[in-house]
């Protein structure tokens, strides 16, 4: 099972493998960033493998930080978004 910087999983996405190989494939440039984020790469995987030398988001102390709520998908709904960080977020802490 990939898990992302993030937490999430990758198998579990609907663009991997089709748009996405991974994030740590494709270094963070993933396609969504490349095409919003003024810096081309995702800000979690960038604050968390790129600033900080983490292998993901696990072992920061922030975690859940505020990247993670500024990066909602206006698609669902904060309860969905809220239940999906708490998962992520249990998932990263539990591999470290």
């Amino acid at each position: 099972m990939d898990i992302a910087a993030c937490g999430l999983i990758c198998e579990e996405c609907e663009f991997f493998e089709q748009q996405c190989p991974g994030c740590y494939e494709i270094k963070g440039k993933t396609f969504w960033a490349e095409e919003v984020m003024p810096e081309k790469i995702c800000p979690i995987f960038n604050c968390a493998v790129n600033d900080n030398v983490y292998v993901n988001c696990g072992k920061c102390s922030k975690l859940p930080c505020n990247i993670f709520n500024q990066l909602k998908d206006p698609n669902i709904s904060d309860e969905d978004y809220e239940k999906s960080i708490q998962d992520r977020t249990l998932r990263l802490k539990s591999k470290q």
